[in-house]
């Protein structure tokens, strides 16, 4: 079966790609393996030269590589360069500190001296997803490669475009074959060649049955593996909160990248006192939205990453409307050729509508008004998902005090869950395990090795 670009603003076949075959697949594996035995040998600063140059020729190129991600996943063009800096960023990130992060770790035992020494295990197998096509590859390769190992990518199968791009700027960069190699394959290939001995460690950011079925996998064959498999992340807006800058925030939290978020703000928590006047001004700041051609500057909602998207996001709110649910505005499907839908509110949400506990990945804000702070922590928590959240107040230390009790991996105050280099990235409950970005990211597909030293008539 073909694995195609089509664009989502016209749901239009731009191109065609045929799968690799079994063969060619065996050849890629063989050559990151073979690559390992070389690259973990050599130094820091060589690895980070070549990061280096992948970062520069990212930013040299960010117009040609953001039109590629929004011809095939619709985001923002605007949106698609900054993903493209951000990335570029997180290679130059660790191509600046890996060394520093994976510097021996002195001990201090009771007999002898011992040190902890960071080596890379081998070649690893990254799953990753449409909606940030270059950022996701960038969190899981660039700090993998620092360390010693090699990385093969199996890209979601709606941007081959970008997945081919991304391993052509190895190539100009330099980069040893085998280092990083692009695989384009189906979902299912990718989790079957989990068992492959060759592979030491897998990643995915992708869906609860993707993860599954690849942490079913790597189980079986006893290796590590990270997964980030999105979130249902809150709101609060507090009674104290400045709401004229929650509300700022709040549509972009909810909206950026047309709502195709893990970390997008989903679920919107008002205490009572304040929540009328946060609902009507989030209401008409979205009823306000310029729809349009993603490539268009002005455009401020653009189409989600593909027809079945569109269609699976209606359907969700069509039977959260049949459970019970009110549509305060839009609710529909817009009127014009691509995978576009309005952009949405849902209240009267409660437990038993599909709203309440599934992931909307698209534009619709689910609004909960709830009569204190302790109802608001209580209803962020009853969420299977615990990937980020955020809390709006001018009372800092009240912040941290809410932002301690929510069950998440990541709470931000005063700013909607965001990402960037130095900070770890990563959930808990059924948004997966593992953290990527910062030091912590560096930390997950080594070998943290013992080695002790002792004299020859020291007792052990």
């Amino acid at each position: 079966m073909p694995i195609q670009t089509i664009n989502p603003t016209t749901n239009k076949t731009v191109r065609s790609f045929e799968e690799m075959t079994d063969k060619a697949v065996d050849a890629a594996v063989a050559q990151a393996a073979k690559a390992f035995d070389t690259w973990r040998k050599i130094t820091y600063k060589q690895r980070a030269d070549f990061l280096h140059k992948i970062a520069a020729l990212m930013r040299e190129k960010k117009d040609s590589l953001a039109k590629l991600i929004t011809l095939e996943m619709g985001k923002l063009i605007s949106q698609a360069e900054s993903e493209i800096t951000l990335s570029a960023d997180i290679f130059d990130y660790y191509a600046t500190n890996a060394e520093k992060f994976l510097a021996d770790k002195t001990l201090s035992p009771k007999l002898g001296k011992a040190y902890i020494r960071h080596s890379p295990i081998g070649v690893l197998l990254g799953v990753q997803p449409w909606n940030f096509p270059f950022y996701q590859m960038a969190r899981f390769a660039a700090p993998n490669i620092m360390i010693g190992n090699t990385v093969l990518v199996k890209h979601a199968s709606n941007v081959p475009q970008c997945s081919i791009a991304i391993e052509d700027l190895f190539k100009e960069a330099s980069v040893p074959a085998g280092i990083y190699t692009n695989l384009l394959i189906s979902g299912k290939r990718a989790s079957a060649l989990v068992s492959d001995e060759r592979i030491k460690g897998v990643s995915l950011t992708g869906s609860e049955a993707a993860g599954a079925s690849l942490a079913s996998e790597a189980g079986k064959n006893l290796k590590k593996s990270v997964l980030e498999l999105g979130g249902n992340d809150v709101f609060i807006i507090l009674e104290d909160a400045d709401i004229d800058k929650a509300v700022e925030w709040a549509v972009i939290g909810r909206m950026n990248n047309t709502g195709q978020s893990c970390i997008a703000s989903k679920r919107l928590i008002a205490i009572e006192t304040v929540a009328d006047e946060f609902l009507k001004k989030f209401k008409d700041k979205l009823s306000h939205l310029k729809v349009g051609d993603p490539m268009d500057r002005t455009t401020e909602l653009g189409p989600l990453s593909s027809e079945e998207a569109a269609v699976h996001l209606a359907d969700q709110v069509k039977r959260s409307v049949d459970a019970g649910a009110k549509v305060l505005l839009g609710g529909k499907r817009i009127d014009r050729p691509g995978a576009f839908m309005e952009a949405t509110i849902l209240t009267d949400l409660k437990p038993g509508i599909p709203a309440y506990h599934e992931e909307l990945f698209g534009p619709v804000a689910s609004f909960y008004r709830v009569k204190d702070e302790q109802a608001a922590i209580d209803l962020a928590n009853d969420s299977a998902f615990g990937l980020g959240g955020s809390v709006f107040t001018q009372n800092i230390d009240r912040g941290k005090r809410v932002a301690d009790q929510i069950d998440t991996g990541m709470v931000f105050i005063n700013h909607p869950t965001g990402t960037q280099a130095d900070l770890p990235f990563g959930g808990t409950k059924r948004s997966g395990y593992g953290r990527e970005l910062s030091e912590l990211g560096i930390d997950e597909f080594v070998n943290k090795k013992l080695i002790r030293i002792s004299e020859i008539t020291d007792p052990f």
